[in-house]
């Protein structure tokens, strides 16, 4: 059973991609990725209303796991690295 009062883990590394539209931010948070070790966390923050249904894809196809998606003015993501 999980604390619900548990701070979230930090991620590892935020990508600022606001602005970009598609298919940019998924191109950079790929690369990005890369970058992080296996099961650390990348926080992506994006604009293009896009990026909602493409991270979900993305971490669909690449085996990554999308943990968070928060929708708002600046949209959050947060993908945890699989492999």
């Amino acid at each position: 059973m999980t604390d619900a009062s548990a701070p979230a883990p930090t991620p590892a590394k935020t990508l600022d991609v606001r602005g970009l539209k598609c298919p940019l931010p998924v191109l950079k948070a790929r690369k990005a990725i890369g970058g992080i070790p296996v099961g650390g966390l990348l926080e992506v923050l994006a604009t293009d209303p896009a990026a909602m249904l493409d991270f979900r894809h993305y971490a669909r196809q690449s085996g990554h796991t999308l943990v968070e998606a928060e929708d708002g003015e600046v949209l959050r993501f947060v993908l945890r690295r699989e492999s």
